[in-house]
């Protein structure tokens, strides 16, 4: 007979099997991508909190990946896009899959994260609340973590594309 302990295993298992085989299939989607578009990386999987991560890393010195990063990240986000639907055509089920290509989003969470606090220290000080310019899902994600860290609360305020990140004081 299975103890309450041996079933929360068996499903966290069956999750991290899960996303495990997201990580696969959008590492063989990423790869064919790769080929097509005749572009050298390398392909790390990774199980990040609840969701799969997948990073695309390549030679620094030639910079060749940053083509799928684009302006701004905006060939990165529809390529995100793209690898996702394709992991949901293979399970049928909504992925939360997150991709980096050439370390571009490692960059801009660090970058984030410091603004994030920053934005916390300063409605601290102030009293008042901080709002900072529109966001990406990602980006405000990122920037609600670190006010948390901070001590802080924040909220999302404003419809898509224009949809901010507020911080509230104490």
């Amino acid at each position: 007979m299975e103890s309450a302990g041996d079933a929360g295993q068996d499903s966290s298992e069956g999750a991290l099997s899960r996303l495990e085989q997201e990580g696969e299939i959008a590492a063989d989607y990423l790869e064919g991508l790769l080929d097509i578009a005749d572009l050298d990386g390398d392909i790390d999987m990774d199980v990040e909190g609840e969701r799969a991560s997948v990073s695309i890393i390549g030679d620094p010195s030639t910079r060749e990946l940053n083509k799928l990063v684009g302006r701004d990240g905006e060939v990165l986000e529809a390529l995100q896009e793209l690898t996702r639907l394709a992991v949901h055509r293979e399970t049928g089920e909504r992925s939360r899959l997150m991709l980096d290509v050439a370390g571009f989003r490692a960059r801009k969470r660090a970058e984030l994260a410091t603004l994030g606090a920053k934005a916390a220290a300063e409605a601290k000080q102030s009293g008042e609340p901080v709002k900072l310019d529109p966001m990406t899902p990602f980006e405000r994600k990122v920037v609600h973590d670190a006010v948390a860290a901070a001590g802080l609360r924040s909220e999302s305020e404003g419809e898509e594309p224009q949809r901010r990140v507020v911080v509230l004081p104490v």
